[in-house]
């Protein structure tokens, strides 16, 4: 997510490295680059040129202190800025109401239907909600069949009516039912065009009217940066929706959408996609997404992720067993089960600051961890509960039984060693504070 404006942005920082002060020629030369960088990245024209006129003003008035690089204090400005273009603060979805109803609406092909699925899961797993999905894409019988087989997967009931073509109707019956039938949210998915046309827009227009949602949002594929934009502004201006939707977040995107689109449509963001998964959504956070986009990583994010996944009692077991010396193969293929419930591996190690810069080129599937589970998978009962057994020919029996060979077998026999030590040393406190003292010896200035 948005790597070469990460890397354009690093350069555009260099040019003040080395520099002891701030002056107006070499913040010209920085904030060149930052607008070349924006402009590389599909921001609207208008939205680079005020962005860094405002980073220059705010610039050229700041005095740096002794303890702040000119450098420093420039990436400081553009983190603030890229928040307020980015909507200053998240923006909480409006579902209060008897029930609450929110209307998708968008261009076919921008993940309106996937994304009414990945609502539904959000709303569900998270904010403890009943949901009723409602199929009123009566153009494209897929996306009904499509809306149906998500609401089986997250065992969420799906309305629809394939006999009635009208979506007005089809809307209105739902809410009546969702009414009748107890439920929190009513999630209605609409039918989408290849382009902007009056027939279309008359039609969700209509349905707004009658159903009259508590919450609008406007469904948009990021990786159209300015046609994402403009396609907004059309549509902000028929049915004055509430809130953007960023798909497919996760592709080669450029990012010019998530920075353009709260400057000339002024809605917020209120979700991101960054996956196909059903889990793959997350809301919009202008302040982290700062960070990214300046390499500083997401740490809360995936704090967050980690706590999603957390089971106190299970993690008091794991200790037990951890000072006890017992840490075994179940145990380590739980917590290996447990990282791979929270999300791409490769995203989540850009979450890391400084891993985003390193992860780069590195190519990492996201069944990463499918050579490690098949050998587990292949050892015996008693040699996962019991890592002491291991010798020369149970490792040969299990490299054959998961289809890899001995020096990979080996590879995660020293990784285990490596993680049980770690543990071990992470559980005692004391462990924790002497090498606290040693990296503090180590490390000038800490």
């Amino acid at each position: 997510m948005f790597e070469n404006l990460t890397e354009k942005f690093e350069r555009a920082f260099k040019v003040l490295k080395g520099h002891g002060q701030i002056t107006e020629i070499n913040v010209a030369e920085t904030l060149k680059e930052v607008r070349r960088a924006l402009l590389d990245a599909d921001v609207n024209f208008k939205t680079a040129k005020d962005f860094t006129n405002t980073v220059k003003e705010k610039a050229l008035g700041r005095d740096v202190l002794k303890s702040v690089s000119p450098s420093q204090l420039m990436v400081k400005i553009c983190h603030e800025e890229l928040v307020e273009l980015m909507g200053g603060n998240e923006t909480e979805i409006n579902i209060k109401g008897n029930p609450g109803i929110v209307l998708m609406s968008g261009l076919q092909g921008s993940g309106k239907t996937t994304f009414s699925g990945k609502l539904a899961s959000y709303l569900k797993t998270k904010k403890g909600k009943n949901v009723l999905l409602v199929a009123c894409d009566v153009y494209r019988p897929a996306a009904i069949d499509q809306l149906h087989v998500l609401g089986e997967q997250l065992s969420v009931e799906v309305y629809s009516n394939k006999e009635e073509k009208d979506p007005v109707k089809i809307a209105t019956a739902a809410v009546q039912y969702a009414k009748s039938k107890g439920f929190n949210v009513v999630i209605v998915d609409t039918a989408g065009r290849l382009a902007i046309d009056e027939q279309m827009m008359d039609e969700i227009a209509r349905v707004k009217e009658a159903i009259q949602p508590t919450e609008t949002l406007f469904v948009v594929d990021s990786m159209t940066g300015q046609d994402a934009v403009q396609t907004a502004k059309a549509f902000n201006e028929k049915i004055n929706f509430d809130g953007v939707v960023l798909t497919k977040l996760d592709g080669d995107t450029r990012g010019g959408a998530a920075l353009s689109i709260k400057a000339i449509v002024e809605k917020p963001i209120k979700f991101v996609g960054t996956g196909e998964k059903m889990d793959a959504l997350d809301v919009f956070y202008p302040s982290r997404m700062a960070d990214r986009i300046l390499g500083m990583g997401d740490v809360v994010s995936l704090v967050e992720r980690a706590q999603e996944q957390f089971n106190e009692e299970e993690a008091r077991k794991l200790q037990k067993r951890i000072q006890k010396d017992q840490f075994d193969f179940n145990d380590f293929l739980g917590q290996l089960q447990q990282i791979k419930k929270m999300g791409n591996v490769k995203d989540l190690m850009g979450m890391i600051p400084g891993m985003g810069k390193a992860m780069k080129d590195v190519e990492i599937e996201d069944d990463a961890f499918k050579h490690i589970e098949a050998i587990i998978l292949s050892m015996t009962p008693k040699e996962r509960s019991n890592p002491a057994l291991m010798n020369g020919q149970r490792k040969i029996r299990i490299a054959k039984g998961s289809g890899l060979n001995i020096q990979e077998v080996n590879k995660l026999m020293k990784q285990f060693e490596d993680t049980k030590k770690m543990m071990k040393m992470m559980s005692n406190p004391k462990n924790m504070m002497n090498m606290m003292k040693q990296m503090k010896g180590g490390m000038p200035g800490m």
